[in-house]
């Protein structure tokens, strides 16, 4: 009855969001009424150009193609302006007769003399031959291009007046005409065009706009006739500013705009009949967008009925829906201990993320693409995916770290209570220890020796220490200590950490079912294998796990920050794992069963990560691991920065080395008895890591991007904001995640979760260029984290992150830059603010936070601030969730519930 109401309230939460996503689509698109469009339109600019032709080129389209062009204007409009006479464009005038259209003929002028004169003398031949060229237009933009000196300009103006008898004009945007007043004097009439989308103008605002602009054009020369030379807008492309380019902006703003053209009687010319996708070239991607048609000649938007922003809209909102759906579906079930509030959670992230995924590959397919585009687009596509992957899984742990019911896996309290008090299997402690310093390892053994358990041997393994003054003190107080302690000195010992507990093993009392291993630097708590050792009496449980936890982060507010940053994975993400059967094994305060151990082949020497490695082969050979969240020993932290990023850069470089040893298995490729709940959990959790891997990729690519934005605006936009609201919206989520699950899960402050996050965040590029090396090499040596050693002055804390500093200083110098190089943009086309570019300076910025972090981070181990300043102890958590007893524990295992999130489906 239970799960008939879960699975009720599940499908109630995924149709009401259904709803609420295709209620979304259709208000963003509710039609719009607007004038109709009239039944001829004065005139059309034309360029004939097909895809693969280009005017750059002299690429020109053939005789027939151009008549098809004007064949498909008959009717629809009494003129048409052209922009040269090269080529077969020249024949638009005697194809255009045939069709009873006027031509406004225009002359292309550059900074090539020769040809400027070429093209004049052709335009004077075809104005001369026919009559239905009715005005001469020569130069388009030139001026405002600066092709040609003024005066240069003015005479060839004025030869061509000489030389032609229909009017001459040159066309040029209403602000050049307003700056340069002496054109006037050598046209006999203006020609303007007002193209509002180029200065930013919300399309709502810019038909009284472009009629503003008209009006003072009229106003400075009243004896002059004023023609509209162009007036359109884009149908795809940047935002410049407050100005959208789409198919439904396109219709909006010529429909307004003809409705009062019309009435005012204003001659015009729309910009331009056929979309141009060659012109991409020379005024970015929205160049190929102007046409009425696009370059296959289908129209582009409704001129009679109503407008809709997305036509197709129904069918985005439907694949929307099924996409989140089946994501949701595979969420819910395995996710049976989710209460309403969970589900509801994971459903905004998944509908909104499916939405926008959609809308993103959408928008991006309606441009012309070509090899390159493609190929842009497939590897944002990749990364969109990525940054998918990673929110998602974020999105789940937060859901299942917070919302949920009960904890069917996780023993809280003295874990042995309840338990089989007669069952006390012979324990074997492995220790081991290279170059440590000897006080510190003594105290760790006087805390084993007072441990309440009655049958346990302690095993130290001292391996390649060479100073005899080190580890001899460590071997004598072992024999103070009595016969269960036993120490080993071996010189050489090949395999690093691994191979010291592998030649552990192999002294190992035969009697001993449980190895367990600590650091050199643990303190235990007396009552540890007490607790733990009767979990074991479960038969499939062969790894019980402890937290790691610290007992010097009140030493200084860099371990507090530490603290702070240990803290979270092992209070929300071990115990959201745990769930799974999914744990990650630590190689301190782990305990093994011996057997197991022992039929896999011990530990691996190949990994430089054995612990976690070893935890992934005993899920593979289908036995279970239990997490206790209960402090059983606590250890020593790095005492600096970079010992701090050395541990994590092994971390994550064994992650790597585990995840190319057992991808086929994470995979399903290779046999193994992994359920889905694991893959999941290993895959998953490595995703942050794998995204700072790629972060440093990107980041080095956005730097070279920038540099060439700044250097080469008018061929390097920046990237689409479309592909930057997904990663900024990854990194406020996460953030927000931390500030929210460290205040209920782990107790903390809000200074002690800022410093988690600076800590956390200072070690993003440490992790992500051990992952590359991760994935490209396998030989990296182990490193041994230093335990009490001396701080780092000020200079050397700054040079431990030197990297991380000057990637930061690159960043926010780009992301000034970009944002410098629009100063004197005014009214340049290829540089005018927009919210593309907002988007790319703020990622630059975002992104150099986690550098920055480094920084602080080094800062504060050199400055001995006190730990007060992050803060001290943690709130005890209080839920309302349900737990296991050890009691349970074993019926549990052999019987998990339908559908609930301990019991995904075993692999076969």
């Amino acid at each position: 009855m239970v799960t008939l109401k879960l699975r009720l309230s599940a499908l109630l939460i995924a149709l009401a969001f259904a709803l609420v996503t295709i209620g979304t689509w259709a208000w963003f698109n509710r039609p719009e009424t607007e004038p109709e469009w009239p039944h001829k339109v004065w005139g059309f600019a034309l360029s004939p150009y097909r895809p693969g032709q280009n005017a750059i080129k002299e690429e020109y389209p053939t005789r027939e193609e151009i008549a098809a062009d004007l064949e498909l204007l008959k009717g629809k409009t009494q003129a048409v302006r052209t922009y040269t006479v090269a080529g077969t464009i020249g024949l638009v005038p005697e194809l255009a007769a045939e069709r009873g259209l006027n031509v406004a003929l225009g002359v292309w002028v550059d900074a090539r003399r020769e040809r400027d004169e070429q093209e004049l003398d052709k335009a004077i031949d075809l104005a001369a031959k026919h009559r239905n060229v009715v005005r001469i237009i020569v130069g388009n933009e030139s001026v405002l291009r600066g092709d040609l000196p003024l005066a240069d300009f003015l005479k060839l103006l004025d030869h061509a007046r000489d030389a032609i008898e229909q009017p001459i004009s040159t066309a040029e945007p209403w602000h050049v005409w307003l700056k340069n007043p002496e054109l006037a004097d050598h046209v006999d009439y203006i020609t303007v065009h007002l193209l509002p989308y180029w200065e930013g103008v919300d399309v709502e605002k810019a038909v009284d706009y472009s009629i503003h602009m008209y009006r003072e054009v009229q106003a400075r020369f009243p004896n002059k006739p004023v023609i509209i030379g162009e007036v359109g807008w884009p149908s795809n492309g940047r935002t410049r500013e407050k100005a959208v380019a789409s198919d439904a902006n396109e219709a909006l703003f010529l429909r307004r705009f003809l409705a009062w053209a019309e009435k005012e009687k204003v001659p015009y010319y729309i910009e331009e009949a056929f979309d141009q996708p060659w012109k991409a070239q020379s005024e970015g991607g929205v160049g190929a967008y102007w046409g009425v048609w696009d370059a296959e000649r289908r129209p582009k938007f409704e001129f009679l009925k109503p407008i809709v922003r997305v036509p197709q809209w129904q069918m985005l909102a439907a694949v929307s829906v099924v996409l989140a759906a089946a994501m949701l579906f595979w969420f819910y079930m395995y996710s049976g201990t989710l209460k309403n509030r969970g589900r509801s959670f994971l459903a905004i992230i998944i509908y909104a993320t499916s939405a926008l995924t959609t809308w993103v590959i959408y928008s991006y397919s309606q441009q012309y693409l070509t090899v390159t585009s493609i190929t842009v687009g497939v590897l944002l596509f990749i990364g969109m995916l990525g940054v998918i992957a990673v929110l998602l899984a974020e999105a789940h742990e937060w859901a299942e770290a917070h919302w949920v019911r009960l904890r069917r896996r996780l023993l809280v309290g003295p874990a042995a209570e309840g338990s089989d008090g007669r069952y006390r299997p012979k324990v074997s402690i492995h220790v081991p220890a290279y170059n440590e310093p000897p006080d510190m390892v003594i105290e760790t053994l006087d805390a084993l020796a007072r441990l309440e358990y009655r049958d346990y041997e302690v095993l130290v393994i001292d391996n390649n220490t060479k100073d005899e003054a080190v580890w001899r003190p460590v071997e004598a107080h072992c024999q103070k200590l009595g016969a269960r302690f036993r120490f080993f000195h071996v010189s050489p010992l090949a395999g690093f950490k691994a191979g010291a507990l592998n030649f552990a093993l192999r002294q190992t009392a035969a009697d001993v079912e449980i190895v367990t291993v600590i650091d050199s630097d643990y303190v235990v708590e007396p009552n540890w294998l007490k607790d733990l050792a009767p979990v074991f009496s479960a038969p499939k449980i062969a790894i019980v796990q402890a937290p790691q936890d610290y007992r010097d982060d009140q030493q200084n507010a860099f371990k507090a920050m530490c603290h702070a940053e240990y803290r979270g994975f092992f209070h929300i993400g071990m115990i959201t794992r745990n769930e799974r059967n999914a744990i990650i094994q630590h190689g301190t305060m782990t305990m093994v069963r011996r057997r197991v151990l022992e039929e896999l082949g011990g530990w691996a020497e190949w990994s430089i990560t054995e612990d976690a490695e070893l935890g992934l082969r005993i899920f593979e050979a289908g036995y279970e691991a239990t997490y206790i969240p209960h402090s059983y020993g606590k250890g020593l932290m790095p005492d600096t920065f970079i010992d701090f990023k050395k541990q994590r850069f092994r971390w994550a470089y064994g992650a790597m080395q585990i995840l190319r040893r057992h991808g086929a298995e994470l995979l399903g490729r290779r046999p193994s008895q992994l359920t889905a709940g694991q893959r999941y959990h290993f895959l998953a959790g490595w995703l942050p890591w794998l995204a700072d891997g790629l972060n440093v990729v990107f980041n080095l690519f956005a730097l070279f991007w920038s540099l060439l934005m700044v250097t080469m605006p008018a061929k390097f936009d920046a990237p689409m904001a479309m592909f930057s609201v997904l990663p900024l919206s990854l990194f406020v989520f996460k953030l927000a995640k931390l500030m929210h699950l460290y205040r209920v899960r782990v107790g903390a402050g809000l200074r002690q979760t800022i410093a988690a996050s600076i800590a956390g965040l200072g070690l993003a590029h440490t992790i992500g260029f051990a992952v590359l090396k991760g994935l490209l090499t396998n030989n990296e040596p182990f490193f041994r984290t230093p335990k009490q050693a001396d701080t780092l002055r000020l200079w050397s804390a700054l040079q431990a992150c030197r990297e991380e500093a000057l990637m930061a200083a690159a960043l926010l110098l780009s992301a000034w830059a970009v944002t410098a190089n629009l100063e004197n943009a005014s009214l340049d086309r290829m540089r005018m603010d927009s919210p593309d570019l907002r988007a790319w300076v703020l990622v630059m910025v975002v992104q150099s936070i986690p550098y920055l972090s480094a920084v602080v981070a080094s800062i504060v181990s050199a400055l001995r601030i006190r730990a007060r300043w992050v803060g001290h102890g943690y709130k005890k958590i209080e839920t309302d969730e349900e737990f296991a007893t050890v009691d349970q524990y074993a019926t549990i295992l052999d019987k998990p519930p339908d559908g609930d999130a301990g019991a995904p489906p075993r692999a076969p």
